[in-house]
């Protein structure tokens, strides 16, 4: 698996006199491969048997993508996934085939500058339609479920649990792979066994539970906290594969170890902090959303950058 990332800027994109950076990539502009299919925040060209993942530096809260994009977000995202396919790819096989542009196909070769980073070439699957989350602690709309009614989903928990609390054991509360726009919803293991099957509901469980207990183990050991995470499978030729992205700031919830205590919101690495300033504007969660002032894009943009630094021990190239 050819891993190569290299150190471009990006051209074409607009920015303001407070950047000291490249600007935020909303939008790839390919004009000589096919149109792309758009996601919240990646931009997906179909080669056939291979599709090419575009991260671009868009930003989605409560399923709405935002204005505002956050410089150098798609490379961060694009660079730790791969950095942790590598490292559970025992566990169950990833569709990556490179991230070397050099190694494209030929018609992305005007592009390369643009790419490099923040793009993956990857074998095509089937997607499933669900996204598998796995919490080890209680928080975001896991605690206010909880907080409301003493269940998460179709999970009964403990009494008296506090806000950010850790769970003896990790829960498994798969969610519906809503369309851009509209919001995923909690699924109950019985709707997802009709969903997929009771031999994949089986295994969406084992697996993911088993990759969360990789990733949290790893991310302790460099100081962060694991608290939830979501996953994504795929099936090509009858093989489950994992796909999309691995661990990152936007499928993740990060926190520091240091000074970590149940009972309130701690701080964090990943999109929880423009989670937590778009809740204090009286936005109603619809489409549009709202712009991002300077000082949010900053400080999000160093929270993904430090969340990247703490977990592989460097910084991400390009960024």
């Amino acid at each position: 698996m050819t891993n190569r990332m290299h150190e471009k800027r990006d051209r074409g994109q607009t920015t303001t006199e407070h950047d000291q950076h490249e600007p935020a990539l909303l939008q790839t502009h390919f004009p000589t491969l096919p149109p792309p299919q758009r996601g919240k925040v990646r931009d997906i060209y179909d080669f056939g048997e291979q599709l090419l993942i575009v991260a671009t530096d868009r930003i989605s809260v409560f399923d709405v993508v935002l204005p505002t994009g956050i410089p150098g977000k798609g490379k961060v995202l694009t660079q730790l996934s791969c950095f942790w396919f590598e490292r559970t790819q025992d566990l169950l096989p990833n569709h990556l085939l490179t991230t070397d542009p050099q190694d494209y196909p030929q018609p992305c070769e005007p592009y390369r500058e643009v790419l490099s980073g923040r793009s993956m070439l990857v074998c095509k699957a089937s997607p499933l339609p669900v996204e598998c989350v796995v919490r080890g602690y209680l928080a975001g709309s896991a605690w206010e479920d909880y907080r409301r009614t003493g269940h998460i989903g179709d999970l009964t928990l403990p009494a008296g649990l506090a806000e950010a609390a850790r769970l003896d054991t990790p829960l498994f509360t798969p969610t519906t792979k809503a369309p851009q726009g509209q919001h995923d919803e909690p699924m109950s293991y019985a709707t997802l066994q009709a969903t997929v099957g009771a031999s994949l509901a089986e295994r969406f469980q084992s697996i993911s539970l088993a990759l969360y207990l990789r990733g949290r183990a790893l991310a302790e050991s460099c100081g962060i906290i694991l608290a939830d995470t979501k996953f994504e499978f795929g099936l090509r030729g009858g093989e489950l594969l994992l796909i999309d992205e691995l661990f990152t700031p936007d499928s993740s919830r990060f926190w520091p170890q240091n000074g970590y205590q149940p009972g309130c919101s701690p701080p964090s690495f990943d999109k929880q902090f423009v989670r937590d300033y778009t809740s204090t504007l009286g936005w109603n969660r619809q489409s549009p959303g709202p712009e991002l002032p300077a000082e949010v894009v900053a400080q999000t943009r160093e929270r993904y950058l430090e969340a990247y630094r703490r977990l592989v021990g460097a910084a991400p190239q390009g960024v």
